[in-house]
């Protein structure tokens, strides 16, 4: 039985399938939808899925769910107002309901029984394209999902037959396929941001990899930030024209509100990859038809307010996590969002030009941001399929996932005094790492382990003058100063002292910390045929 990932998200879900070579499909549905909609609608005893029922919300909004995926595992209670997109109570126990009225009936749809026939269709596009039966399933969620949602969901796809048989953060899965595109990625020590800018919310972790293991930093969470307020700066945008040239607010009914947005984010698609855009809607309000067009540099000042503030976004979660963005090497834009020019153009700004930030107007190579995460669920999928349930849930153990690192890196200091890293910061353990360095002329060494400490080093930029150039332009302008991040040796862990080598051999330093946090140092003199170990230090961390 094949297994697939999937991400559910709250405005569209996808759905992917990987085989044992590495190979990634995302998976269509019927209606050739592989970003497929969240959403339910009804007319009459018929149901309608994905972009079929999302046309629905024009003509019949209230029969039309969408963004629920968040109100899994919660109490109406527990929900802004705000949030709410057409949920309600059902009587005094707090449950999400959803009120479907046809024909002068009333059915009520918890919103578990919704989720559960989202599921029902995703499960049966992916069976229709591999040609079998789908059993199991990881399913990416977002990092703050707590253990009820996950209980819960684990009971929904239970019932139309799917199991989990992981969960795994959307960071975690957008980062492992953005890793796994290249040979040798996944062992590069680097430190990653992962931004995740949704329909109706934004996510964002700062990830470690350190020996190919992913360590998670920092998170943050904004709801009510996202793609939609995009698609609210431009219906705006498109309320005022018309009602500057029409003397009529479109703005009074929910039809003409939910024909401005369903255009605005045609226009807002379309400006993502060319300059200019037409906005045509008929009959907007009172029978008039709308017909206008709009350009990148409009639209990029009309949205200028959600995209500051998309930006900021980015700079909360590595403040959160005590960097700044010089730690940074890579940026990674997920979501449909991120489709943007200006936002990952200013993104790009917050950091130094070494930190590659990795967006399609950016980057002609980047993946389509919007199926990152079902890729990299479908990529673990494929990892974990061969093991029995047993297995996979004996590797979830806390005792395994949560596992320790260092905050400071460990290392020895080089000829020129400079601290060189053997183990660096945020290196999850145990962990066994060797580095060599030679002796030179002396018969025995010494050779101190420090602890790195972080500083920000300041480099004031030369700028070659002009001769035309007058004085007084020279003297106002500022001087460029350059930021890089440098560590220190600081405190020093223990000293390891080797005897009786020959001259400029090559020396192997060892240092190993266990479970526990119990620290090894070890040092050998590097000989051809044969090596001897000439001496051992350990501490406790």
């Amino acid at each position: 039985m094949s297994v697939i990932g999937i991400t559910f998200g709250n405005t569209t879900s996808s759905i992917a399938v990987a085989s044992q070579d590495g190979k990634v499909d995302v998976i269509a549905n019927p209606d050739g939808d592989r970003s497929i909609p969240s959403a339910l609608s009804y007319v009459g005893s018929d149901e309608y899925h994905g972009s079929q029922a999302e046309s629905r919300l024009i003509r019949n909004p209230d029969n039309t769910i969408v963004n629920f995926r968040d109100f899994i595992g919660k109490k109406f209670e527990d929900i802004s107002e705000e949030f709410s997109f057409g949920a309600k109570s059902k009587n005094n126990n707090g449950e999400i309901v959803y009120e479907i009225k046809n024909e002068g009936k009333t059915e009520i749809l918890s919103v578990n029984e919704v989720a559960k026939r989202h599921l029902k269709q995703l499960k049966l596009a992916a069976e229709d394209y591999i040609g079998k039966s789908i059993e199991n399933v990881v399913l990416a969620i977002p990092t703050d999902f707590n253990d009820t949602q996950k209980q819960e969901l684990t009971k929904i796809s239970k019932d139309v037959g799917l199991n989990i048989l992981q969960f795994i953060n959307e960071p975690s899965a957008a980062l492992l396929d953005h890793l796994s595109a290249e040979e040798n990625r996944l062992s590069q020590d680097k430190i990653y941001v992962v931004v995740d800018f949704g329909g109706i919310r934004s996510d964002a972790a700062v990830i470690a990899v350190r020996g190919g293991v992913l360590t998670i930093l920092a998170t943050s969470h904004e709801y009510g930030l996202g793609g939609n307020k995009l698609d609210d700066a431009l219906s705006e945008f498109f309320a005022k024209e018309f009602e500057k040239k029409n003397k009529v607010d479109p703005r009074t009914t929910k039809k003409s509100l939910s024909k401005l947005k369903a255009e605005s984010q045609v226009v807002k698609k379309t400006l993502s990859n060319v300059q200019t855009s037409t906005c045509s809607i008929e009959s907007l309000a009172e029978g008039i038809d709308f017909h206008t067009s709009i350009n990148r540099l409009r639209y990029e000042l009309t949205a200028r307010d959600p995209i500051s503030k998309m930006t900021a976004f980015v700079e909360k979660v590595i403040s959160k996590a005590d960097l700044e963005p010089l730690d940074i090497d890579e940026v990674l834009l997920v979501g449909g969002t991120s489709n943007t020019p200006k936002l990952a153009t200013n993104i790009s700004y917050l950091f130094p030009k070494t930190t590659n930030v990795i967006a399609p107007s950016l980057d002609s190579k980047a993946l389509n941001p919007s199926e990152l995460v079902a890729r990299g669920a479908a990529l673990q999928a494929s990892l974990i399929e061969q093991f029995d349930e047993s297995e996979i849930k004996e590797s979830l153990q806390p005792i395994v996932v949560n596992t320790q690192h260092l905050s400071k890196p460990i290392g020895i200091k080089d000829a020129e005094g400079n601290f060189q890293p053997i183990l660096v910061a945020e290196t999850a353990y145990p962990i066994k790492k060797s580095i060599e360095v030679t002796n030179g002329d002396s018969s025995s060494v010494l050779i101190p382990l420090y602890e790195g400490v972080r500083k920000i080093k300041e480099t004031i930029v030369e700028v070659e003058k002009d001769e035309d150039d007058s004085d007084e332009e020279s003297e106002e302008e500022e001087p460029e100063v350059e930021r890089e991040a440098v560590y220190e040796a600081d405190n020093l862990l223990a000293e390891l002292s080797l005897k009786d080598l020959k001259p400029n051999s090559k020396l192997e330093v060892t240092v190993n910390i266990t479970q526990n946090g119990v620290l090894h140092v070890s040092g050998r003199e590097l000989k051809q045929g044969a090596s001897a170990v000439k001496g051992e230090v350990s501490v406790s961390q």
